[in-house]
C-alpha cells in the first residue's frame, strides 16, 4: 500500500473550479467505479487489494480456538485467571508487531461475603441463590466462579413486606399510586427489562422501598420464549443475571474516582460519598427462587402488561410475603488490566483510530465478551500480518483490550479519563464490539459515520446467504416494514446511549464512535449467567463462528479504511436529517404532553377517573398537572436549517471533487498524480484536523443537567433508561421531567452548538474548495 498521498487534496481542489461541471457531463457518475469515501482512485485501489488479502487471511478456527483457550475459568476483574488472560493476550499482540503496554488502574470491586433471602411468611421457603451445574456444560461447575449479586448493591438487613412493581421503572410507580399502593419501608420484586438494572433500585429507592430483588421472568428470556437451556438456548429456571447496579446514568467508570483515572496514587471517596454507589440492598435471583415468592403475593391482581410466564396469577401486594434480605459485601480494590496494542502510523503517526472491545466477564462469559474480543484479535492479527508485509497502516492504530467492563466500563472509562487530553487533541475514532453472535449486523455510532459504515457493511459476505452484510440487513429491515424493497439508500444506524466502552469516548470527549456486532438468530438466555460458557456458544451462538469471522472482515475494513483514508470519511447530511428528525421529535413531545396534560386535568375535573373505577377496588385518582407552556424552539430550527445547508454544501463538494477528478483521470490529465503529498500536505492536514474536531463541537464542557460527566448533546444514556439512548437529551428530558425553564435553557444551548459545528462544517468546505 502506498505510504504517500500522491493524489492529493491540493490537486484535487485546484481541478474542482475547472473542470467539475464539465465531469458532471462527460463523465456519467453511474459509469464511474468510485473510490472508497476518503479515498483517490489509487490509494482506493491499495486499500480494496489489501481488503482481499484481509479476507484470504482471516481464519474461524483461531477464534475458536482462542475462546477456548480464554474461558476455562472465570475472569472476573480480580480473579487469577483474569490476569492469566491479559498476560497471554497482550504476548499474541507482541507477536503479532504490535507495541504493548498494560494499563493498570486501581478499582472499587465489591464481593459478596454474605447473601440470604428468606420468606417468612406466610410460610418458610429459602433461596437457593446457586446456579447448579449442567452435564452438558462442561464449565458450568468450574471453582472460583463468582456468586450470583449485584455489585455496588449496598450492604443491609432488612425485613419488610413484598411489592412486586413489575419492571421498576417510573410509569410502574404511577400505576402503583393508581392502586393505592406505597412501597416506602417495603422490599420490591422487579423482573428484569424495561430499562438498564440500576434504575430498578434507583427509582425503588426515590419510593422509599428498603430494598430491591431482581429476577428473570420466563417470559422475557426463559421457556416462553424457546426451549431452555441445556436443550435450548434460553435460561433455564436456576439461571441467575448478575450485573452492576450503580447510578452510572450519573458517570461510570470507578465509583471513587470520576472525572480521574484511577492510578493508585488518584484521590478517592469512600464508597458512602460516592453518588454512584447504590444505597439499598440489591439482589438478583432465578425466576426458580422468585416462584415461591411471587406465589404468595396477595393484593390486586397486576396489570395485564406486568404478567410473566411464571404458573401463578401475579399479583401486586404488599404481603402477605414478608421477606428477608441479608447482603454484607467486602469494598476492596482490585487492578484492572487495559492490554493496549499499539501499531504507530507510517504518514500520521499522531491521529490515532482506536478499536476496542472489554475482555473480562461476570462468570464464563464466552458470549459476553469474549465472542467480539477473539474477532477483534483475529483482525488485530491480519492487520498486523499486513503491516509486515509493507501495508502499514498510514495513521496509527491502537487496539485496547479492556478489563473491568463488567462492573460499569471501569477499564475503558479510566483510561480514557487517564489520556483525556491527548485523545481529545489525536483520536479520529473509536470503534467497538462487544458480544457477539449471528444473524445481522448491528450499527450504531455517531451519523457523521452513517454513510461510512454502510459502505464498509456493502463490502463484506454474508456467511450464509453468499450477499453482503449490507443487503441481509436491507431485506430484514423490509421485511419489516421500515424500508422500501427497492430502497438503495444507506441504512439509518441507531444512535447511541450507553452499555459498552463505547460511552466515554463518545460522551465523555466527543469522539465519532461506531458499536458494531452480529446478532438476531442465535438466541440466548444465558446472559451474565454461569451458563454463557463455550458449550453453549458453539452450539446456540455462532457454531462455526463463520459470523464471528465475518465481523473481524467487517471491522478490520473499517478500522484499515480510516487508518489510510486521505480525508477522514465523514458526511454530514445523514447527521442533519437525524439531527432534524429528533428535534421534530422533541417539539412532539411537547405537544403530546401539552394534550395530555388538558385531557387528564379535564378528566380530573369531571370526577372521571373516579366513576369510572370498579368501586370494589381501590383507586386514587391522579392530581392535577401544571399546564405546559409554549417554547420559543426559532434558535434551534434556525441553527438546524443553517447546519443542513452546512452539510450539504461539504458533501456536494467533496462529490464535485471526486467528480472533477474522475473527469480528470478520464481524459488522461493525472491530476498532478507525480506530485509528492509533502508538497501540499499542509491543506489534507487542516482539513482533517477540522473534521476530527466536528464531533468534538457537539459537546458542552458543563455536561447535561445535573450529570455533568456526559458532554455530548446528541445522544446520552436516559436519566431513567441507563442504556437506553435520549437524542438531544438535555432537551427531552427536561420536557419528560416538566422543566420548562430548563427545556428553554437547552434549546438556546444546542442551538449554539449547532451553529458552532455549521461553522466548522463550513471550514472544512472552504478548504475542499480550495
Amino acid at each position: 500500500m502506498p505510504t504517500q498521498f500522491r493524489r492529493t487534496i491540493a490537486n484535487r481542489i485546484a481541478v474542482v473550479a475547472l473542470t467539475a461541471c464539465a465531469a458532471l457531463h462527460t463523465v456519467p457518475l453511474e459509469a464511474q467505479e468510485r473510490p472508497l469515501l476518503g479515498f483517490g482512485p489509487e490509494s482506493s485501489a491499495a486499500q480494496l487489494a489489501a481488503e482481499t488479502r484481509l479476507d484470504e487471511s482471516v481464519r474461524a478456527s483461531n477464534l475458536e480456538s482462542w475462546m477456548e483457550r480464554m474461558t476455562r475459568e472465570p475472569f472476573f476483574v480480580g480473579a487469577p485467571y483474569n490476569y492469566e488472560n491479559a498476560m497471554w493476550v497482550a504476548e499474541q499482540f507482541r507477536d503479532w508487531g504490535y507495541e504493548v503496554e498494560i494499563a493498570e488502574y486501581e478499582v472499587l470491586f465489591p464481593k459478596p461475603l454474605v447473601r440470604h433471602v428468606e420468606m417468612l411468611e406466610p410460610e418458610p421457603f429459602v433461596a437457593s441463590l446457586e446456579e447448579p451445574e449442567i452435564p452438558e456444560d462442561g464449565t458450568s461447575g468450574v471453582a472460583g466462579r463468582l456468586p450470583t449479586y449485584n455489585a455496588y448493591s449496598a450492604d443491609g438487613d432488612v425485613t419488610a413486606e413484598l411489592v412486586y412493581v413489575n419492571q421498576g421503572i417510573p410509569g410502574d410507580y404511577e400505576e402503583l399510586e393508581r392502586m393505592g399502593i406505597d412501597v416506602a419501608g417495603k422490599i420490591v420484586i422487579a423482573r428484569y427489562g424495561g430499562s438498564w438494572r440500576g434504575i430498578k433500585p434507583k427509582v425503588a429507592h426515590e419510593h422509599g422501598a428498603i430494598a430491591t430483588i431482581l429476577y428473570s421472568d420466563p417470559r422475557d428470556d426463559g421457556f416462553f420464549q424457546g426451549d431452555a437451556y441445556p436443550k435450548g438456548p434460553y435460561r433455564a429456571e436456576f439461571g441467575v443475571q448478575r450485573g452492576a447496579v450503580q447510578d452510572m446514568p450519573l458517570y461510570p467508570g470507578d465509583p471513587l474516582t470520576p472525572g480521574v483515572g484511577a492510578t493508585a496514587d488518584a484521590e478517592r471517596m469512600t464508597p458512602e460519598e460516592s453518588p454512584t454507589v447504590m444505597k439499598i440492598p440489591v439482589l438478583p435471583i432465578s425466576w426458580g427462587d422468585a416462584l415461591p415468592l411471587l406465589r404468595a403475593l396477595e393484593g390486586p391482581v397486576a396489570p395485564p402488561s406486568w404478567r410473566g410466564a411464571l404458573p401463578l396469577t401475579y399479583h401486586v401486594g404488599p404481603g402477605p410475603a414478608k421477606v428477608r434480605v441479608h447482603l454484607e459485601f467486602d469494598w476492596g480494590l482490585e487492578t484492572a488490566y487495559d492490554v493496549m496494542a499499539t501499531l504507530p502510523g507510517s504518514d500520521f503517526p499522531d491521529e490515532w483510530v482506536i478499536r476496542g472491545n472489554h475482555r473480562d466477564g461476570w462468570a464464563m462469559g464466552a458470549a459476553d465478551p469474549i465472542s467480539g474480543h477473539v474477532a477483534m484479535m483475529e483482525e488485530a492479527r491480519v492487520i498486523g500480518e499486513l503491516a509486515q508485509a509493507g501495508m502499514r497502516p498510514r495513521r496509527t492504530i491502537i487496539f485496547g483490550s479492556w478489563d473491568a467492563e463488567e462492573p460499569g466500563l471501569l477499564g475503558s472509562t479510566e483510561w480514557v479519563e487517564h489520556h483525556a487530553d491527548e485523545l481529545r487533541a489525536k483520536t479520529v475514532a473509536y470503534i467497538n464490539t462487544d458480544g457477539s453472535s449471528r444473524g445481522f449486523l448491528g450499527m450504531g455510532g455517531s451519523h457523521t459515520l452513517q454513510s461510512f459504515i454502510n459502505g464498509v457493511a456493502r463490502s463484506v459476505t454474508d456467511p450464509q446467504t453468499g450477499v453482503s452484510v449490507w443487503e441481509r440487513l436491507h431485506a430484514s429491515r423490509a421485511v419489516g416494514g421500515g424500508r422500501r424493497a427497492d430502497d438503495a439508500s444507506d441504512i439509518q444506524i441507531s444512535p447511541l446511549g450507553s452499555g459498552s466502552d463505547y460511552t466515554p469516548f463518545l460522551q465523555h470527549l466527543g469522539i465519532a464512535s461506531l458499536n458494531l456486532g452480529f446478532g438476531g438468530e442465535g438466541g440466548g438466555g444465558s446472559y451474565h449467567s454461569q451458563y454463557d460458557s463455550f458449550d453453549h456458544y458453539t452450539r446456540f451462538g455462532d457454531p462455526g463462528f463463520q459470523y464471528g469471522a465475518a465481523l473481524a472482515k467487517t471491522t478490520a475494513r473499517a478500522t484499515l479504511r480510516l487508518a489510510n483514508a486521505d480525508v477522514i470519511p465523514l458526511r454530514f447530511s445523514p447527521f442533519a436529517t437525524n439531527v432534524k428528525s429528533y428535534r421534530d421529535e422533541v417539539m412532539a413531545l411537547l405537544d403530546e404532553t401539552r394534550e395530555q396534560t388538558e385531557r387528564r386535568n379535564a378528566l380530573i375535573a369531571s370526577d372521571a377517573y373516579t366513576l369510572a373505577a370498579d368501586p370494589t377496588k381501590t383507586y386514587m385518582p391522579p392530581e392535577a398537572q401544571e399546564e405546559v407552556p409554549f417554547l420559543n424552539f426559532a434558535p434551534l430550527q434556525n441553527a438546524i436549517t443553517r447546519l443542513e445547508a452546512s452539510a450539504a454544501a461539504y458533501d456536494a463538494s467533496y462529490d464535485a471533487m471526486w467528480a472533477a477528478h474522475a473527469a480528470a483521470a478520464a481524459g488522461g490529465d493525472g491530476g498532478g498524480s507525480g506530485d509528492d503529498m509533502t508538497e501540499h500536505g499542509d491543506v489534507q492536514q487542516r482539513l482533517n484536523a477540522a473534521l476530527i474536531q466536528t464531533e468534538r463541537l457537539m459537546t458542552h464542557e458543563d455536561g447535561l443537567p445535573r450529570r455533568g460527566w456526559f458532554r455530548h448533546q446528541i445522544y446520552a444514556p436516559g436519566f431513567y433508561t441507563g442504556y437506553g439512548v435520549k437524542t438531544l437529551p438535555g432537551i427531552r428530558e427536561a420536557i419528560e421531567q416538566r422543566g420548562w425553564d430548563e427545556a428553554s435553557e437547552q434549546v438556546e444551548r444546542l442551538a449554539g452548538i449547532l451553529t458552532r459545528l455549521a461553522d466548522k462544517i463550513d471550514e472544512a468546505t472552504a478548504l475542499l474548495r480550495g
